[in-house]
C-alpha cells in the first residue's frame, strides 16, 4: 500500500481534484470512468450528501489502481474512519480541525484540509497535512495566496477550491497554486458522463497549458 507521500507524488502528476458533490450510486462508476478518461486521477465525494460512502466504495472498486479516491467535507474522526473503511485514501475538509487531520494521517491517508489563513495553514501542516486546500479561494484571492506562500515552507502544495474555471487557472498558477479542486463547474447532479468527459478534458488541457514546465 502506498504511503501518503507516495500518494502525494502520484497526485502531483495531475493535481486536479474532481469534487463530486451529490454523486449517486447509480451513476458513480460511469462518472468516475469519464473523469479517468479525461485525465483526472483524484476524485473526492463530499460526505454531506446521501450515499457518499457507497459512491466512494464503487469508485475505489471500479477505477484503475492509479486513481486516488476519498471523501470531502470530512468533519470528524468518525468521517475519517467511515471513508477509510470504504477504501478511500484521500481526506479533504473545508476547515482545519487538527484532530481530524492527525487521525487521517495516522491511518495513512493523504490529507488536504481547508485553510484560509496563515494560522490555519501552519496548524494543518503541524497536524500532518500533506497539501492545503485554499478555501474559499475567491475570498482569499491571488494576493492572499502569494502572501501565504511567502511565509509557509517552500514546496507546500496549495490547491485553490471555489469558482475555478479553465480560464481562471493560469492566474492562480502564477500566484502559486500547485493544483485545484473543481466542483460545480465539472459535475453537478444530473450531469451526464459525456458532459463530464468534455468538461474534464477542458480542465486538464487548461492545467497543462498553465502549469510550470519542468
Amino acid at each position: 500500500m502506498k504511503t501518503p507521500q507516495e500518494l502525494l507524488q502520484q497526485a502531483r502528476h495531475m493535481p486536479l481534484v474532481a469534487i463530486l458533490r451529490g454523486l449517486d450510486g447509480a451513476h458513480a462508476a460511469e462518472v468516475g470512468q469519464a473523469l479517468y478518461a479525461a485525465g483526472f486521477r483524484t476524485l473526492e465525494v463530499p460526505l454531506n450528501r446521501p450515499g457518499a460512502l457507497d459512491c466512494i466504495a464503487q469508485l475505489v472498486q471500479t477505477l484503475p489502481a492509479d486513481a486516488l479516491v476519498g471523501g470531502g467535507t470530512m468533519l470528524s474522526t468518525g468521517d475519517v474512519d467511515a471513508v477509510h473503511a470504504a477504501g478511500g485514501r484521500l481526506m479533504v475538509s473545508p476547515n482545519c480541525n487538527v484532530r481530524v487531520i492527525a487521525h487521517a494521517a495516522a491511518l495513512g491517508m493523504l490529507c488536504a484540509p481547508g485553510v484560509a489563513t496563515p494560522t490555519e495553514a501552519f496548524a494543518a501542516l503541524d497536524a500532518g497535512a500533506h497539501a492545503l486546500k485554499l478555501f474559499p479561494a475567491e475570498m482569499v484571492g491571488h494576493g492572499g495566496l502569494k502572501a501565504l506562500r511567502s511565509v509557509l515552507p517552500a514546496g507546500t502544495d496549495f490547491w485553490p477550491v471555489g469558482g475555478i474555471t479553465p480560464d481562471s487557472m493560469g492566474a492562480w498558477v502564477k500566484a502559486g497554486a500547485t493544483g485545484f479542486g473543481i466542483g460545480g463547474q465539472l459535475y453537478a447532479p444530473g450531469t451526464s458522463a459525456d458532459e463530464v468527459l468534455q468538461r474534464g478534458r477542458a480542465f486538464v488541457a487548461a492545467w497543462q497549458a498553465a502549469s510550470p514546465k519542468v
